[in-house]
């Protein structure tokens, strides 16, 4: 049976029913491209634009297909899907010579698919027609170096996202050298420089866990946590990982606003089958704050079907956002389920211990000599973002270098006055009690106790006394805040205190350093 209208016309009928069975937006995406080409021997061929179309449609669609064509012609009995980039069977080449289906006015511009000979002019133009603009070839398969990327190759946002230097139709190149890799992820945001506390453990064990491992663990893992707290350090320290364990996987990193830059020039040239080959053919995607597609539907929804087919194909992929699934706004009910179908990891904010450790390495890799006090007053001052803290250190360092002066207490006050500026609030008599408790690791309520060992009666004179220093309460007001004692009480502290600060440097140290922390 030659190629004909009533092959055409099955044709039309099948897709008319894959259309009422997929629904509209997988039948844009999967079926509307593609072309029947012939029917040799009971096997219909049909041409599709890519290799990785052709693949899905063997996966998903054939048997369907090839069961409605049945029912259709019973001559029917098998389904051939090829690449427009192949050699068409003999039979696909002499059954077209003499086919015109009107579409293309007859015109024969000589554009090519990638084969040797010219395609059959019916092919192109109902090519043409899928993609929406009979003016503009056919879809193009990749170049070589795009579909068959070389072991050492890795995607990065920075080599994707550049627009060619030719002409717009020209396929982006979108591949670069792991060599460049750097160039697109931090070299210093490794596993080995993350410092791992009580508020990331979980998924800093899960990103090591999914980076080590030979099959698909948690898919998909999904990482959030506030601004500054180390979910961009463990996506980057995750493709380092995984780029040294095995050179051959190709990972795509890149973040959620470079995905939607793509999709969006993908629909504007038209090209909308390259970009789903680019993204559908890694082995990890890696999304960095995907919280920036809320609210994007169209986005949402071309992200959603390569979730899918990577979920499908048992590839490995990696999110992050600010915010937990369930909470995202603006998110897809949809999307939101699939995002929490694997592992979950939350990175809650720094405790004192984490960022005192987080400045303890930063100054290591500085190779700066940073004394303790100065440490442990910024792990106590600056508590909003592990990155506004590295950046204070940064200050400090950089002021001691460039001025000459020694790293003190004082210098970090005045070199770091705009991030301290807190010191406009007032100062409570409570507030003073929580601080010198955590400090000298007792209960707030021993500065309320009748107890008198030293490790408990010395801190409550240092409260006592910085209470003296720091608020307008009278001596009898500050004794009732401290279990009810005498305003007598009071004044042996403040004593005391100024007497042990005279011949004690580093019992004077240890009470300034509250006292900065108060007033900052």
């Amino acid at each position: 049976m030659s190629v004909g209208v009533s092959l055409d016309q099955q044709w039309a009928r099948i897709r008319g029913r894959l259309k009422e069975e997929v629904g509209e937006i997988a039948y844009r995406s999967w079926l509307q491209p593609l072309s029947v080409a012939s029917l040799v021997g009971g096997e219909v061929c049909i041409v599709v634009p890519t290799r990785f179309m052709r693949d899905w449609v063997l996966t998903h669609y054939a048997d369907r297909i090839r069961a409605l064509w049945s029912g259709e012609n019973p001559e029917v009995q098998s389904i051939d899907v090829i690449v427009a980039s192949t050699n068409p069977p003999a039979a696909l080449v002499a059954d077209n010579d003499d086919r015109d289906d009107g579409r293309d006015g007859g015109r024969d511009d000589g554009r090519d698919l990638g084969r040797a000979a010219p395609p059959p002019r019916g092919f192109e133009s109902r090519a043409a027609d899928s993609r929406g603009a009979d003016s503009r070839p056919a879809p193009r398969p990749l170049p070589p170096s795009s579909a068959e990327p070389a072991p050492s190759t890795v995607y990065t946002s920075a080599s994707y996202g550049g627009a060619s230097d030719e002409s717009p139709n020209a396929v982006p190149a979108i591949l670069e050298d792991r060599s460049d890799l750097s160039a697109a992820l931090d070299p210093r945001f490794t596993f080995e420089n993350f410092v791992v506390g009580k508020p990331n453990e979980l998924a800093h064990a899960a990103a090591r866990r999914v980076a080590d491992a030979t099959t698909v663990t948690f898919n998909p893992l999904f990482l959030y946590g506030g601004v500054g707290l180390g979910k961009t350090h463990l996506m980057h320290a995750l493709a380092w990982q995984i780029r040294k364990n095995d050179p051959n996987r190709k990972v795509l990193y890149l973040s959620a606003e470079k995905f939607m830059y793509q999709f969006i020039r993908a629909l504007r040239f038209k090209d909308t089958m390259a970009f789903k080959q680019q993204f559908r053919s890694v082995d990890v995607l890696m999304i960095d704050d995907v919280q920036f597609i809320s609210g994007k539907d169209s986005t949402q929804e071309e992200f959603f079907h390569t979730f899918n087919a990577l979920v499908d194909q048992n590839r490995q992929v990696i999110i992050s956002a600010d915010k937990s699934p369930s909470d995202l706004e603006g998110m897809e009910e949809r999307l939101r389920s699939r995002l929490g179908w694997g592992l979950v990891a939350d990175i809650h904010p720094t405790t004192y211990e984490l960022r005192l450790g987080i400045l303890q390495a930063k100054a290591d890799a500085l190779q700066a000599s940073i004394p303790l006090k100065v440490l442990e007053f910024l792990a106590h001052k600056i508590t909003s973002n592990v990155r506004e803290l590295e950046g204070a250190l940064n200050r400090i360092v950089a002021h001691a270098e460039l001025v000459g002066r020694s790293i003190s207490l004082e210098t970090t006050q005045e070199v770091l006055h705009d991030l301290l500026r807190a010191n406009d609030r007032r100062v409570t008599i409570d507030e003073i009690q929580k601080r010198v408790a955590e400090h000298y690791n007792i209960r707030v309520a021993d500065m309320h106790s009748a107890r008198r060992a030293r490790a408990v009666a010395r801190p409550r004179q240092i409260a006592m006394y910085l209470a003296k220093q720091l608020t307008a309460r009278s001596l009898p007001e500050i004794g009732r805040k401290f279990g009810g004692r005498d305003h007598t009480t009071v004044m042996h502290a403040v004593k005391k205190v100024d007497e042990l600060r005279a011949t004690d440097p580093s019992f004077a140290e240890d009470v300034e350093l509250l006292r900065r922390m108060l007033e900052s």
